[in-house]
């Protein structure tokens, strides 16, 4: 039987309950996993208190690079299991999500597997908000691409990887996701940095690319809910969000090439938020609460994404070409 190490990465003691909640969720399951790493990052009030406080898991600090690929990266280096999958600590899997995830490794080619992101939310969404946005809050969007019962990878909340493509791979790039930059006295985290996203996305085109035949199956019955609260369901935090993202694929394309970076983007672009903003375009003909804005918020959200993008590409592409001029200079145009 194929055995799995969970990897859980806390920064926070704001989401000690959702935490313990994790946790609780992973002991649950119908298939037990071989062990549950608790990994702590830049935050010693936090680490201290999951030692004492959480039984029957191994609780360890970020030992590498502050943030959250660096945090993975400890988990998987002292994981013992063949699969590593990674639960955030404000999500909780459904009881047979380790069932679901280890039937995809029957098959020799997927090197990883996920499943759905259900949001949890903690107060009611505002209308506007569009599900074709559900990546705003780290969850499963409407439209997402799914061929065949693969994607091109999965989202971070639900994930999981043989741990020998993980370790072949280099692992997740510092480069991009989520860099806590430290704590305050009560334990409250600080954040930094701008291409905080897309680590899972950089990862799986690169293993990808080592593994010709591989994919990564997307396995809808191993679901994960994962928490919402109001303060992200705000105007400021979806923008916020966008921009983050815009950002993001700016340097994930830059680090693997448009084609693969932007892949599935060009269709949800070309096909599913169209599509969206028609559909909420009638419903708002026919009178129905919030239509109207749903379909602002889709062209806004685009807009503001594409325009991060474009603005850190070009700020990419200047900063090279300083470079190359200073470099060029120094040694006299030769």
């Amino acid at each position: 039987m194929i055995e799995a190490s969970v990897v859980i990465c806390a920064h926070t003691l704001d989401r000690w309950d959702d935490l313990n909640r994790a946790v609780a969720s992973v002991r649950g399951q119908t298939r037990a996993a071989r062990e549950i790493l608790v990994i702590i990052d830049n935050n010693e009030p936090l680490r201290e208190r999951a030692v004492r406080e959480i039984e029957g898991v191994t609780v360890l600090a970020n030992a590498k690079e502050a943030g959250l690929s660096g945090g993975r990266m400890t988990g998987a280096e002292r994981a013992t299991a063949p699969v590593i999958c990674f639960l955030d600590d404000d999500a909780a899997a459904d009881p047979r999500w380790l069932d679901e995830l280890l039937e995809a490794y029957h098959d020799p080619a997927v090197l990883g597997a996920g499943g759905p992101v259900e949001p949890l939310w903690r107060a009611p969404p505002p209308s506007w908000f569009p599900d074709e946005f559900r990546w705003v809050v780290g969850c499963t969007y409407a439209g997402m691409h799914v061929r065949n019962g693969r994607i091109r990878n999965p989202i971070g909340a639900n994930m999981s990887v043989r741990a020998d493509v993980l370790r072949r791979a280099g692992g997740f790039t510092s480069d991009l996701g989520r860099r806590k930059l430290g704590f305050s006295v009560s334990g409250r985290a600080t954040f930094g940095g701008k291409a905080e996203s897309c680590e899972e996305t950089e990862f799986c085109i690169r293993a990808s690319r080592l593994h010709p035949g591989g994919y990564f199956a997307y396995r809808p019955e191993a679901r994960v809910h994962h928490a919402v609260p109001a303060q992200r369901m705000t105007w400021s935090y979806f923008v916020h969000r966008c921009l983050i993202e815009g950002n993001a694929k700016a340097v994930l394309s830059g680090l693997a090439g448009a084609r693969d970076g932007l892949g599935s983007e060009g269709r949800y672009v070309r096909e599913v938020l169209p599509r969206a903003v028609m559909n909420d375009l009638r419903a708002a003909l026919r009178g129905q609460a919030g239509a109207a804005r749903r379909a602002g918020a889709i062209v806004a959200g685009f807009a503001l994404t594409a325009f991060a993008y474009a603005r850190t590409r070009l700020s990419g592409a200047a900063e090279m070409r300083s470079r190359y001029l200073f470099s060029w200079g120094r040694s006299g145009g030769a």
